[in-house]
């Protein structure tokens, strides 16, 4: 199995954590700010560490970007997955789902044979949801998304996936590619074995040029879409007081204010 992560600046970050530069069109965070895996992409993590426990297999964990910090990205490695490939480079910046899940795409070829590929419903930072489907169309593989449940059997897979008013059970061929929405529940804490262990195992580095891709193939020579604008939301309010005499009158004008504002 492989689990494509994604390291994102903690969602629980207070609003002045960062910063946003509407000329550059780029969110800048603060260099204390932490740093965390994307909680969807835990939730695909936990996916394939249930699937291990019950069918037995190995796990990889993919993960892409320029300053990839391995005390964070190691989590997955104590965790309880079996290998860490990061795929770090300057070429690798400014991406969007469709440069992005081509990097992540040509790694999982150069990884070889795999039965199942595993993602997060969308990342925790950006909300696109793109990355996970974009993998599979390049790789020609089936796909299920919003995935909660798994069962194998005969070779294939049982997938309960989230709808809009409850759930559907898609059969599918492996290898596929699944994204697992947050429904799948719960995700493991991290033991003190697998904390040790996860120390002792070194992640697997690949550029730009291990992965075999030009570099107008990815980050942001290869976006395909163009971001308009990007701005902080302003919140503005306004109060005003209700004069009386009394409790009843203040009532009373607080009620007439109310009607003039068209609230009642």
């Amino acid at each position: 199995m492989i689990v494509c992560i994604k390291q994102i600046m903690d969602p629980e970050a207070p609003a002045d954590a960062f910063h946003i530069d509407s000329a550059a069109k780029t969110l800048i965070p603060d260099p204390k700010a932490a740093l965390v895996i994307s909680p969807f992409d835990e939730h695909a993590l936990e996916a394939a560490l249930r699937i291990k426990e019950a069918e037995g297999g190995e796990i990889t964990v993919l993960s892409l970007g320029t300053d990839l910090r391995r005390e964070v990205l190691k989590k997955a490695l104590a965790m309880g997955a079996d290998k860490l490939v990061l795929l770090e480079d300057e070429f690798f910046a400014g991406g969007d789902g469709s440069s992005t899940a081509a990097a992540l795409a040509a790694a999982i070829k150069k990884m070889g044979a795999f039965d199942l590929i595993l993602c997060g419903r969308q990342a925790a930072d950006w909300d696109s949801g793109q990355v996970g489907s974009g993998i599979a169309e390049l790789l020609a593989l089936p796909s299920v998304t919003l995935a909660k449940k798994f069962e194998f059997e005969d070779g294939k897979g049982l997938i309960e996936r989230v709808t809009a008013d409850g759930f559907e059970v898609i059969e599918t061929a492996l290898p596929c590619l699944v994204t697992v929405s947050n429904e799948l529940g719960e995700v493991r804490y991290p033991k003190l074995m697998g904390m040790m262990k996860a120390k002792k195992i070194a992640p697997t580095v690949w550029t730009l040029a291990d992965i075999g891709l030009d570099a107008s193939q990815v980050g942001a020579a290869g976006r395909r879409s163009r971001l308009v604008g990007l701005f902080e939301r302003v919140q503005e309010g306004m109060c005003e007081f209700v004069e009386a005499e009394t409790e009843e009158e203040a009532g009373v004008h607080l009620a007439l204010k109310l009607r003039e504002a068209k609230i009642l």
